[in-house]
Parts: C-alpha cells; structure tokens; sequence
C-alpha cells in the first residue's frame, strides 16, 4: 500500500489558505493543524472532545490523555501539543457551542463527533482540492513524526509520540529525500 504524502511548508500553507474558503473554515484549519502538530490519526481527531483540549476553565491543555476507545489499538497515550498548535485551538474556542466537557471537538454537519470514516473523507475532500493527490488524512501524521526526526528527534521519542508500540513502525513513517541525503553528508 501506498504512503500517504508528506507536505513540505508550501503546499500546508495552500492547505491552510483553501481551508479558509470553506463553509466551516475556523474548524476545518484547526482539524489539519491538529494533524500536522500533534500528529494524530482521524479517527483520534474525530473522537476528541472540549475535556481533552480545554480545562475547565476554558484554558488550552499543553498535554492530555488521549483513552483507549479514543485511540488505535486500545491503548491511551499522552499527547503533547506544542505552542502554534494551542493558539489555534483558543482561537477555534470561540466557535465552539459548549463547554461541556464530553461534547465533540470538532462537529459534523450533524452535530456530535465525526465518525472516523467522515474524518478521513474531509481530508481527502481538502487534499483534492488543492491538487495534492497522494496526500490523504495520514499525510499530517507522517509529516509530524518526518519533521521532529528532520530535527533529531531520536526515534524512541518519536514512537512514543506517535503511540507505536514499536520504533519500527515509527521508521517506516519518517519520509527521506534528496534533500536530506545531501545535507547528511556535509556533517562529515
């Protein structure tokens, strides 16, 4: 099976700008920063709730538990969300209709979570648009764990981050160009 895409700078910019043009744009920039950021899979964005992004009093959480019914495998895991990431989601705060903690994130057309089959459609449906065939709702997460091992992240944070059980499936997901390769031998 084929890799889903990863996205350099460019083409999440032309992301994030077509995302603006939609019916629902605030959510939708926030569903793929929440894919690029913190690397989660579609079915974890659509199982989120307002309790596992904002503390009762409103606040962004830096980190939360993402539970096993929430998560691939049955296993909860940690998830850490960096600086960009938790102004987008206070500024998507405002277009949120409750508070209430077990309330989904991000609503469907119908109101309630997404289910994770709608999820994947929505990137799809944004990755099409902007001509980025290859892409699909994996594209964030692949560009997450690649980007932090670009950085030196060593690859048992980054499984850890990503919520693989082992650093080999975490491998397989860090995407090498020419680009990399070029620059990989200068350090000698």
């Amino acid at each position: 099976m084929r890799q889903a895409q990863t996205l350099n700078d460019a083409q999440l910019r032309r992301v994030i700008q077509y995302c603006r043009s939609r019916r629902h744009p605030v959510r939708d920039e926030t569903i793929i920063l929440v894919s690029f950021y913190a690397g989660l899979r579609a079915k974890e964005i659509a199982a989120l709730t307002v309790g596992n992004v904002f503390d009762e009093g409103g606040n962004v959480r830096t980190q939360f538990i993402l539970t096993a019914d929430q998560s691939k495998g049955g296993h909860t895991r940690t998830v850490y969300m960096n600086q960009r990431l938790r102004k987008a989601l206070l500024e998507y705060s405002a277009s949120i209709r409750t508070a209430k903690p077990h309330h989904a994130l991000f609503e469907s057309q119908k109101g309630g979570h997404f289910s994770a089959n709608t999820m994947c459609q929505l990137f799809l449906d944004i990755y099409k648009a902007v001509g980025l065939k290859d892409a699909s709702s994996h594209s964030g997460r692949r560009t997450y764990i690649t980007r932090l091992a670009n950085k030196g992240v060593g690859v048992r944070l980054l499984a850890e981050l990503a919520g693989h059980g082992h650093i080999s499936t975490t491998q397989r997901y860090i995407d090498v160009n020419a680009e990399q390769l070029s620059e990989a031998v200068e350090l000698l």
